[in-house]
């Protein structure tokens, strides 16, 4: 009983705090409200073995490990080296039919990320889409805007235009956010940290300065509300970061030693913050407190656990419950929001990272070796309900996030996109 009275908290709060999310729709990087929860019900309990029935899969997302936006029918993703680009090896945005998986446009974005070891080149920014539009970050900072036919509208780049640095050698990932008419995203840097620009021209609104921030992460921007005030809650690589949304008034921060890289994006419920940072860095849970004349402060709830870090397969809220991967280990576990104590931790089916996601009460689980694992959202167990290996997977990290949208599953692996029914 209390495992459904976590899921039924859990998904009132997503639907009281973002309206705009539908069953059919998954708009950006961990959907609408970048919690990694969908809002899908009626999905199989358990998976017959080899896996749920395969509806389609689409050649032509490019090498890259960004994961797919799904609105209106179509499927967006980033990569580069398609296999439809006639042996181009730049980067591409493309575009899918999400009924045939037809690939319906591709729109260049730039040059290929080739730097670092050869598992971690190639894209990783997930497009955002809202309305007519579709944008993305490619890992070199471009920012760029077209319209949803592959239309390209505007560009910026980070680096030249904000003075935008990175924390670490791995390149751009962050997907922006949308807000009314303004697109926030985070260059980085003690200069421009945070931006907001007009989604439709590009033109800057405000800017936000971090002093002594080391540069941006790969976490992607969430919304809090606290006593009236609208945050744009971030991580970067120098830690967690509150802005004002009416005008980029920098209202908090929470500093945390130089890591290897800050990657999971803030879960924020109400006025609570929870980070998380991998390399055995740890989480923490912060607590936003309102003051007068539209000012935020921070207090510590508790401080960085070392038991709740996680490297870059992100971590979910069910309840009052947190879900996610022992930092890079392929170990699941879950943990008491409010205190941090974990309540299970349990090797998994698969091998290396987790990246997750939810829906209908269960944990999408994808390992880093290709295995894909349903599980109970159970804070008294562990429990696995169904596993399949990903077709394609093994020779390079499965690193794209899972999604789930109007009863399906979508996976990308490398230039393949798979798309499961997870209805009876």
């Amino acid at each position: 009983m209390r495992h459904w009275m976590n899921f039924l908290t859990a998904s009132i709060a997503v639907i009281t705090l973002v309206t705009t999310a539908h069953a059919d729709n998954w708009p950006s990087f961990r959907g609408a409200d970048r919690t990694a929860v969908a809002p899908d019900t009626d999905l199989l309990k358990e998976w017959p073995e080899g896996g749920p029935k395969l509806l389609w899969e689409a050649s032509g997302a490019g090498r890259g490990y960004a994961s797919v936006a799904i609105v209106d029918g179509k499927i967006y993703t980033l990569g580069d080296g398609l296999s439809t680009a006639d042996g181009d090896k730049d980067e591409y945005l493309t575009c899918f039919d999400d009924k045939t998986g037809e690939q319906v446009w591709k729109t260049k974005t730039g040059e290929a990320w080739n730097d670092g070891k050869e598992d971690w080149q190639g894209s990783r920014s997930t497009p955002t889409v809202e309305g007519e539009h579709v944008y993305v970050i490619t890992p070199h900072g471009k920012l760029v805007a077209c319209k949803t036919d592959g239309t390209l509208l505007w560009t910026k780049d980070l680096k030249a235009d904000f003075q935008g640095t990175k924390a670490d050698s791995w390149g751009y990932s962050e997907s922006v956010l949308i807000d009314g008419e303004n697109l926030i995203c985070t260059p980085g840097s003690h200069m421009n940290t945070m931006v907001a620009l007009n989604k439709v021209t590009g033109e800057t609104i405000w800017t936000c300065s971090r002093e002594n921030d080391r540069g941006a992460g790969h976490a992607s921007i969430v919304i809090s509300e606290v006593g009236g005030t609208r945050v744009y809650v971030q991580t970067t690589g120098q830690g967690a970061m509150g802005v004002r949304a009416t005008d980029g008034k920098l209202l908090w921060t929470y500093d945390i030693e130089k890591t290897t890289a800050v990657i999971p994006s803030p879960i924020v419920r109400d006025d609570l913050v929870f980070i998380t940072a991998g390399y055995k860095r740890g989480g923490a849970l912060l607590k936003q407190i309102p003051k007068e004349d539209g000012e935020v402060d921070i207090e510590e709830v508790y401080s960085l656990n070392t038991q709740l870090a996680n490297k870059h397969g992100g971590v979910v809220l069910v309840g009052d419950f947190i879900y996610g991967d022992s930092d890079s280990s392929g170990i699941p576990f879950c943990a008491d929001l409010l205190t941090g104590e974990i309540q299970w931790k349990e090797r998994g089916e698969g091998g290396g990272s987790v990246c997750v996601a939810v829906a209908d009460g269960h944990l999408y689980l994808r390992y880093q070796n290709g295995m894909m694992v349903l599980a109970e959202a159970d804070s008294a167990d562990y429990t696995v309900t169904g596993k399949f290996q990903i077709p394609g997977s093994g020779s390079i990290p499965s690193w794209s996030h899972p999604v789930i949208v109007d009863g399906k599953l979508y996976l990308r692996e490398g230039d393949k996109i798979f798309c499961y029914s997870l209805k009876g």
